[in-house]
Order: C-alpha cells, then sequence, then structure tokens
C-alpha cells in the first residue's frame, strides 16, 4: 500500500485513522505511529488516540465485517484512509463512550483532513446506515470474527489449548493493567507506597511480587512520584519474574541477550548490585537507546553492547558467564492484551522464522556459559513451538544441558513454566531453567 503522509493540519480522528492505516496497511507498530501523532496533541487527547486506535486493533474484524455490509464497494488508492475513518466511526458508535452525535459529526469532518472532502456523504452514510439498521444488535456467526482476532492465531491457540482456547483469546482481549516495579536500591516499597498514596493514586500491592506495584486507573508514568529520581520503572508481573528465576549474586558476570528496552537488566542489577559485569546486549541499536535511558534514570551501572546474539565472537570477551538470561525474539503473542496491533502485524510464517532465529541464538550462546552455569530462557509467547518444543528440542540435542524445574508440575515433556494472559494479572510469558554441566569446559 502507498505511503501515507501524516495529516498537514492536526485532527484528533483524522490523525487516529493514519494510526490505524499506518499499522494495517504500513505494518508499523502502535508504539511508532502514536508516538509521531501525540507530539501534537494534549496529554487528554492522546489518551483518547490511544484508547480508540487500540480499541479497533481488539474489535478489527468486527469492524471489517460491518464495513463489508455497508460499504458498496472497496475504497482504494490514496482514499483507503477513509475505510479506516469509517471503521474508527463505527468503533467509537459500538464500543466506546463517545456520544452518538460526536462520533457520527466529528468523524465525517475529520475526511477532509484526509483528503476525503468529496466523500464525506459517504462516511455519513454508512454511520448513518449503521445506527438504522442496528447492525450492533445483530450477531455475526462466525466464532473466529467474534474472537477478535487473524484466523492463523485462532487457530494456533486452538491447537495448543483445546478444551482452555476460548478462556485464553478471551483474556487475550482484555486491557491490561499497569504494572510498577519498584527500584529497591532508591526506595522501598511501602515508602513508595505512601508516596503514591499522598498523591492519589489508587494502587495495589501485588502479593506475589515483593516489588511489584499495580496501578488501578490509566495514569501519566511521568508524572508519577519519583520518576524521575528513579523510583520506579514500568514492568509487568510476568517480567518481573526473570530476575528472581535467574537468581543473580553478587562477584558474578551476567549477560542480559536481547535486553531493549532493559526493564529485567535494571531488575537485575537491583537484585544483585555488587555484580562483577553486567552486560545488557541488543541486536537492534535504535533501541538500545532506550535501556541507555533507562539505565540512567534507575542509576544502574551496566555495560551497553549492540551485538548479533548468534555471533558473540563480535561482541563476547571470551570470559564465560555464570548466568544467561536470554529474552528470546518472539511473537509477542503473550502481551497482545498491551499491544493489541500485534496479532495484525505477525503471520503465522513468522513463528517457523523466530523458532529458527531462537535455536540459533541459544546454541550459540551456550558457548559462553560457564560450567556449572545457569542459562533463563523467557518470551513474551504463548505458543508452545516457540516455547516448551524449543526447550525439549535444545536439551535432547545438547549434551550438557540440563533442565531445573522453576515449579513443581514441570517433566521433560512439558519444561518450564507457562504464565497465561490474565494469570495473576499477568502477561503471557514463558520462562525455562537449564544449567550446564560442571564437568565441561568452554
Amino acid at each position: 500500500m502507498k505511503p501515507l503522509p501524516l495529516p498537514k493540519q492536526k485532527n484528533l480522528r483524522a490523525d487516529c485513522a493514519w494510526v490505524i492505516y499506518q499499522i494495517l496497511e504500513q505494518g508499523k507498530s502502535s508504539r511508532d505511529c502514536l508516538e509521531r501523532v501525540q507530539r501534537r496533541h494534549n496529554a487528554r487527547d492522546n489518551a483518547w488516540l490511544q484508547e480508540m486506535s487500540l480499541g479497533v486493533m481488539r474489535k478489527l474484524p468486527v469492524l471489517q465485517h460491518w464495513l463489508r455490509t455497508l460499504l458498496d464497494r472497496p475504497l482504494k488508492g490514496n482514499k483507503k484512509v477513509i475505510e479506516h475513518l469509517i471503521m474508527l466511526g463505527l468503533y467509537q458508535l459500538a464500543f466506546s463512550r463517545v456520544s452518538k452525535h460526536a462520533a457520527v459529526g466529528e468523524t465525517v469532518a475529520a475526511a477532509s483532513y484526509l483528503g476525503g472532502t468529496g466523500l464525506k456523504g459517504l462516511v455519513n452514510a454508512v454511520l448513518r446506515n449503521f445506527q438504522r439498521e442496528e447492525l450492533i444488535d445483530k450477531g455475526i456467526d462466525d466464532p473466529i470474527i467474534n474472537s477478535g482476532m487473524p484466523k492463523w492465531l485462532y487457530k494456533a491457540i486452538e491447537s495448543a489449548y483445546q478444551g482452555d482456547a476460548n478462556t485464553v483469546r478471551q483474556s487475550t482481549n482484555e486491557m491490561a493493567p499497569i504494572w510498577l516495579r519498584v527500584n529497591t536500591q532508591q526506595i522501598e516499597r511501602d515508602e513508595f507506597a505512601t508516596l503514591l498514596t499522598q498523591a492519589d493514586i489508587e494502587f495495589s500491592l501485588s502479593e506475589s511480587h515483593p516489588d511489584g506495584v499495580i496501578l488501578t486507573s490509566r495514569e501519566d508514568i511521568t508524572a508519577l512520584p519519583g520518576f524521575d529520581k528513579g523510583f520506579f520503572a514500568v514492568q509487568d508481573g510476568a517480567a518481573q519474574l526473570a530476575a528472581r528465576y535467574l537468581d543473580p549474586q553478587d562477584g558474578e558476570r551476567i549477560l542480559d541477550c536481547c535486553a531493549a528496552p532493559g526493564g529485567k537488566t535494571g531488575h537485575i542489577a537491583e537484585r544483585a548490585p555488587k555484580l562483577s559485569y553486567c552486560l545488557a546486549l541488543d541486536a537492534d541499536e535504535k533501541r538500545l537507546q532506550r535501556v541507555h535511558e533507562n539505565m540512567t534514570r534507575l542509576k544502574h551501572n551496566v555495560d551497553i553492547k549492540q551485538g548479533d546474539a548468534t555471533n558473540p565472537s563480535k561482541w563476547w570477551d571470551g570470559i564465560p558467564f555464570d548466568r544467561i538470561l536470554l529474552d528470546a525474539p518472539c511473537s509477542a503473542t503473550g502481551v497482545i492484551r498491551r499491544h493489541p496491533d500485534i496479532r495484525w502485524l505477525r503471520k503465522s510464517s513468522d513463528i517457523d522464522n523466530l523458532a529458527a532465529l531462537q535455536r540459533e541464538i541459544l546454541d550459540a550462546l551456550w558457548t559462553t556459559l560457564k560450567p556449572g552455569g545457569t542459562m533463563l530462557y523467557a518470551t513474551c509467547s504463548i505458543l508452545p513451538k516457540e516455547n516448551k518444543d524449543q526447550i525439549k528440542r535444545f536439551v535432547a540435542e545438547t549434551d550438557d544441558a540440563t533442565l531445573v524445574p522453576l515449579i513443581k508440575t514441570e517433566t521433560s515433556e512439558n519444561p518450564g513454566r507457562q504464565i497465561l494472559p490474565g494469570e495473576q494479572q499477568m502477561d503471557g510469558f514463558y520462562y525455562a531453567r537449564l544449567v550446564k554441566s560442571s564437568g565441561e569446559s568452554v
């Protein structure tokens, strides 16, 4: 699809439609698109932009079904973005608190900002017909459309979870809470909780995560008490388990591989502040900038390098690591409730490609781990091919690798811990702990 420039003049709904277009037609992430348009708006409008654009991602199959029902023929070329504007209008009418009058009137007006002045009548007619025909009250007899997921992902979850598949899909579509991890090198959790209470911020303390705080409502993170002082980081509860499972000890050499944006790196440094050496490695130089920013704000001293994890000879100093956290590149299907655009950016073929890359990284990094050392394998995926199947393969093919269970229910056929979306309010995540035989020399 032809690139579409950002509208010259800002308009809330036109900018939102532009974001939706960038995701669905250009394959851009919502994070990048939203960041660009949010520079033009105030905090309240930015919250609306995020809520509406990501809401469309969650309800896309239903919205597309209604669009096909109401539109005589698809729009093409530089008019295609008007379809995305119409879907935004449908979402407002069906799933938001926006008044019906504003949902129609303001959406129609936004067409002019997208070069669609001549299509304002069409936008108005489609939205009015949607109301007139009461399509929202007419059921859609298609479980895949109702699931809000692409067909490949619907079937992948069905295959992996069978009788529990509907529950997994429903949980994946729910809104994720905002978790904070208190930086205990700067402040104790109880003291930080007092600051939140004084600022009238509603929250709960996680019983299972000693550093975890869960916000009850959406907040401007940078405005929370102690942000500039590095009192906390935003990190989901499932991701907070990484440092606990890795269990770094003072004096050790640690590698956090595929580390950007640095959440787990920071937690490692907080749990073992006297490490001999900690390396945060990532292949994406741009994303490493976030690691630098986060480590500076949190006041952690770690080494940060750009490097290809499949080729350690380019970045490794030859001294084996005591522990390695491999936060492997994955489909991110476990965090779709937090980033609903992921389901439309991923394809079925991506899974095999990612699994092949994970295998290559696992094999390469194993050579950098000292005898008796620990590797924690992690993904934010819920698909077995990236998780337990990957670990089963690695253990079977690697003579000096032993699975050390994290939970009692682990077996050689079902290795690791698979966390599903919504479990204890956490994102979907997978962990497996591997130990290298002490008799092997690097």
